[in-house]
C-alpha cells in the first residue's frame, strides 16, 4: 500500500490535523503508518459498537440491562469499589418476596434449617406513639440490607449514618432519587423501618434428634426525626446493628459485586439467586446436587404450584448466566447441579485455600 492509499484511508478529523502537522517532516511515513493503525482500531471498535446495538435491538429492557452488565464485568476487572457485602446468613434466608399485608409474622423452611420473622414497633418522632412496622419484603428490603452491611463492613463500625448515604446507593443502584408520597426515598425507608423493628429467628436441626434456636435481632436501634418543611416525612438518621450480629457479620461478610446486583435490583427472586449462589460457590469444593423439592422450599415459599415455580426459577437462572455464561449451574428434571468453578467463573473472589481444596474428581466431573 503506497503513501497516498494511507493516507485515503485516514478519515477522523483529529488525525488527518495530525497528518497535515507532520506533513514535510522526518519519519513521515512512519507516521502516517502509525496514525493509519489508530484510524482502524477506531474503526474497529465503531463497528463493534455497532454490532453490539444492532445485538440490544431486539432484546428488552432487562436483558439490554443484563447484557451490558455482563460486558462490563467481562471486561473490567472487579476492583474494591465494585464489592458490596451481606451477611452470610442473609445470603442463606430469604425475606418474603411480597408484601404480607397485614401478617405480622412470616416462616420459611430451607432444607433442615428455617428462618422466622416477627414484625415489631417504632418510636414515631410525630407522634409520640410505638406505631406498628409490616414484615420487610421485596427487593428494596434486601437492597438496603446490602447496603447497611456494606457501609458497616467499610466504615468498621455498628452504627451507620443513614440520611447521607441511601441516596448515593439508591442512584447507584439505578433508582431515581424521588421525594413524596410515592416517591423512591419513601419505599426505601420504609423498608428500612420494617427491617429495623423485625426480629429474626433461625432455626438449626440435625435430621435426628437435635435442634437449635438462634435470635439473630440484625438492629439495636434506629434514630428517626421528622425534618422540617419535608412534609412531616420522617427521616431515618442512623441505625445500629446489634453488636453480636455486627461482630459475625465482619467475620462472615459475603462480597457482591454491585454491577450484578444492579442487573438484577428489581426481582427479590434473583436478587436471592445471585446471594445463595455466590454462597455457595465460594466454598463448593466438589459438585452439589439441590432436588426441585429443595430449590422450592429455598426459593418457591409463596409459589404452591411447584410446576410454576420450575418455570419461573429457570428463566431466573437463565437470567443470571446471561450475566455470568460461565456460571457452572445445570438444571435438569432432577433440579439443579452446581459444580466447583474457576475463579473467572465465581460471582465473587474465591476465598484463600479453597481452589486447593478441590479435588481431581470434582474437576473432571
Amino acid at each position: 500500500m503506497g503513501i497516498e492509499d494511507r493516507l485515503a484511508g485516514i478519515r477522523d478529523a483529529d488525525l488527518v490535523a495530525e497528518v497535515e502537522a507532520a506533513r514535510g517532516g522526518f519519519l513521515f511515513a512512519q507516521i502516517v503508518e502509525h496514525i493509519l493503525h489508530r484510524q482502524q482500531v477506531r474503526d474497529a471498535e465503531a463497528a463493534a459498537r455497532g454490532d453490539v446495538a444492532d445485538r440490544r435491538a431486539g432484546m428488552g429492557r432487562d436483558q439490554r440491562r443484563r447484557d451490558a452488565v455482563r460486558e462490563v464485568i467481562e471486561t473490567r476487572p472487579t476492583v474494591p469499589e465494585n464489592l458490596q457485602h451481606i451477611h452470610s446468613v442473609l445470603a442463606l434466608c430469604g425475606l418474603p418476596y411480597r408484601d404480607p399485608g397485614a401478617a405480622r409474622e412470616f416462616s420459611r423452611e430451607y432444607g433442615r434449617s428455617s428462618l422466622n420473622l416477627v414484625a415489631g414497633r417504632l418510636k414515631s418522632p410525630a407522634t409520640g406513639e410505638m406505631e406498628p412496622q409490616g414484615l420487610p419484603y421485596g427487593p428494596k428490603a434486601r437492597l438496603v440490607l446490602l447496603h447497611l452491611c456494606t457501609e458497616a463492613v467499610r466504615q468498621r463500625s455498628p452504627t451507620i449514618a443513614v440520611a447521607d448515604s441511601l441516596s448515593g446507593f439508591m442512584r447507584a443502584m439505578g433508582f431515581a432519587v424521588t421525594g413524596g408520597e410515592r416517591g423512591t426515598i419513601g419505599q426505601f425507608k420504609e423498608q428500612l423501618n420494617r427491617l429495623a423493628a423485625c426480629t429474626m429467628q433461625i432455626g438449626l436441626w440435625d435430621g435426628r434428634d437435635q435442634a437449635s434456636t438462634l435470635n439473630v435481632p440484625p438492629f439495636r436501634s434506629l434514630e428517626l426525626w421528622r425534618a422540617p418543611g419535608r412534609d412531616g416525612v420522617v427521616w431515618s438518621r442512623t441505625v445500629q446493628f446489634h453488636q453480636d450480629f455486627y461482630d459475625n457479620l465482619i467475620q462472615h461478610a459475603l462480597p457482591v459485586d454491585i454491577r450484578a446486583a444492579r442487573a438484577f435490583s428489581g426481582s427479590a427472586r434473583k436478587l436471592d439467586l445471585l446471594f445463595w449462589v455466590g454462597y455457595r460457590l465460594r466454598a463448593l469444593a466438589r459438585p452439589l446436587r439441590l432436588t426441585w423439592a429443595n430449590l422450592h422450599g429455598q426459593f418457591g415459599a409463596e409459589n404452591a404450584c411447584i410446576r410454576s415455580f420450575r418455570q419461573g426459577f429457570k428463566a431466573d437462572v437463565m437470567h443470571l448466566r446471561e450475566v455470568f455464561p460461565k456460571l457452572p449451574v445445570a438444571l435438569d428434571d432432577a433440579g439443579m447441579l452446581l459444580r466447583p468453578a474457576d475463579p473467572g467463573a465465581l460471582l465473587v473472589p474465591p476465598r484463600q485455600g479453597i481452589k486447593k481444596g478441590i479435588s481431581a474428581k470434582s474437576r473432571a466431573s
